[in-house]
């Protein structure tokens, strides 16, 4: 996924570095900087789009482990609450109808995860540790989610053919609704 995103010059330096890199840890050291200096400038508006691009398939199993209503009660979560399923719970309230502002405001409660369960230090090591840069992967800032909607909706059309493409069709959707609104309305 990051690859397809560099420019031409840049994939070419880089797939000869990588050539290279069988030979020499130093050409190994470089094309790794030429991607992580890829994904610090893109921060997580790339990984979204990446993750959005190349995981269509198990974001849609993992859809569909909700739309099951004998799976509830469910819960959704990972470290922060902002990465995969950020890009979930963003799906689940489109699919539910919510308004796209209030999906943004839904994600930035996540923004401070990291302070609330005082582990900010350990998150920021782990990053630097493979030269990401923390600052761009650690927040819930509105723009990044609000990017991810946008992306899906320029690349996709909508969120609905996203969906339908990766086979979580109307027919889906409508499950989805039923068992979460029938249940805890």
């Amino acid at each position: 996924g990051v690859y397809r995103r560099l420019n031409l010059g840049i994939k070419i330096v880089a797939t000869v570095l990588l050539f290279l890199s069988t030979l020499s840890r130093r050409a190994g050291k470089k094309v790794r900087q030429i991607f992580i200096h890829k994904i610090n400038n893109g921060g997580l508006k790339l990984l979204n789009e990446i993750l959005i691009d190349y995981s269509g398939r198990e974001i849609v199993e993992v859809l569909k482990i909700i739309a099951d209503s004998n799976n509830h009660p469910i819960a959704i979560y990972c470290t922060a609450g902002k990465d995969r399923t950020g890009i979930i719970s963003m799906l689940v309230l489109s699919i539910l109808g919510i308004h796209e502002q209030n999906i943004i405001e839904d994600y930035t409660l996540s923004d401070s995860a990291y302070n609330d369960i005082n582990d900010r230090k350990a998150m920021v090591a782990s990053l630097q540790q493979t030269d990401v840069d923390p600052e761009s992967f650690l927040g819930a800032k509105p723009d990044i989610i609000a990017h991810a909607i946008k992306y899906i909706q320029k690349k996709y059309n909508s969120i609905d053919n996203y969906l339908n493409k990766h086979g979580f069709d109307e027919r889906w959707r409508l499950k989805l609704k039923e068992s979460l609104i029938a249940k805890y309305t």
